[in-house]
């Protein structure tokens, strides 16, 4: 990319960022959050997870080559920006995807759901909600999925109106606003209403694919659905009242594995690599910690009590201090 010593600015949050990229160039660590134009005026390189905003209000008239966020999504990213002015961009898919299906069968498990007498919907059936489905099915749960984008493929898929007939609803989609099938709010109040009492309703996806208030209103009027929210619109100002009325509520921690965490950030090394020409040669990363099943009310309490104190910075907080759980087969 450059005969000079590459800048590198990265999310501060990025696990074992030093570890892979040091060695590379100048490495500068910021909040994600808060990394702005000038922060990256003569960066080559910029690393992110989903908090940081990249476009060309960012990135304009910037020394930025390449781009490489160490998440599944890329909600936060304008791709078609970055093609346009030929700037690499890389990510990592599927990299937390068993963390997710654990946090999942945590929750169900919470909620006493019996797997032998519910049907369980699943919204979005790429790397984190096929992978989900395959698991529920093994398990021996009556499982279907819906995904337009995979008609024709093996899977159990039905409609959507099918879906909103199933006990359990798992959301898993990425969050769009364009294209034949946009799920922005794909969950708005009209869909919200016909959800049949005693639905269990989960999103560990995107949180404005459910809009958020709609949710509010309908179980503020009705209190008849079990809600567990991972994800939520307005992160990290999420609505402290529908907080209240969740069945669980976490600070957008389901990825948050050992082993999702180092993945992404490998997937992202090795994408930068081959962009660079350089040889991927580390030390390999040595996790450590219990390898102990998922509690997943220890991070539902943790926002409950934290969130109405101090808000906004609790959320971030809890995420960025989060002790990253092991990957463990869920009995």
């Amino acid at each position: 990319m450059l005969d000079r010593k590459l800048k590198i600015v990265a999310d501060e949050n990025i696990a074992y960022a030093v570890h892979f990229f040091a060695a590379l160039g100048e490495l500068v660590l910021l909040p994600g959050r808060s990394i702005c134009r000038a922060d990256v005026q003569d960066a080559d390189i910029l690393l992110v997870r989903s908090v940081t905003a990249v476009n060309g209000a960012l990135l304009e008239g910037t020394a930025v080559r390449f781009v490489g966020s160490c998440t599944i999504g890329t909600d936060h990213i304008d791709l078609q920006w970055l093609q346009e002015k030929n700037v690499y961009f890389a990510y990592a898919p599927g990299c937390n995807a068993q963390a997710v299906v654990e946090y999942v069968l945590s929750a169900l498990r919470a909620l006493e759901v019996d797997f032998s007498e519910s049907r369980i919907g699943i919204v979005g059936c790429g790397n984190v909600g096929s992978r989900l489905l395959r698991n529920l099915h093994e398990r021996g749960a009556d499982v279907v999925g819906y995904d337009p984008f995979l008609e024709g493929s093996n899977l159990p898929l039905v409609d959507f109106e099918a879906i909103l007939a199933c006990d359990v609803i798992c959301l898993h989609t990425p969050l769009t606003k364009t294209g034949a099938y946009p799920t922005f709010h794909l969950f708005d109040q009209a869909v919200i209403n016909r959800l049949k009492s005693n639905t269990v309703l989960l999103n560990a996806g995107r949180g404005a694919v459910i809009d958020n208030i709609a949710l509010l209103t309908r179980i503020e009027n009705h209190n008849d659905l079990s809600v567990v929210l991972d994800v939520w619109e307005n992160e990290p100002a999420i609505n402290g009242d529908l907080l209240v009325h969740v069945a669980i509520g976490t600070p957008h921690i389901a990825g948050y594995s050992a082993e999702g965490k180092l993945r992404g950030t490998e997937m992202v090394y090795e994408a930068l690599c081959d962009v660079l020409g350089f040889n991927q040669a580390v030390s390999p990363v040595v996790l450590g910690g219990d390898v102990v099943p998922y509690r997943i009310f220890v991070d539902d309490a943790a926002l409950r009590e934290q969130y109405p104190i101090d808000g906004p910075l609790a959320f971030d907080r809890l995420r960025k201090h989060y002790k990253p759980r092991r990957e463990c087969v869920v009995p």
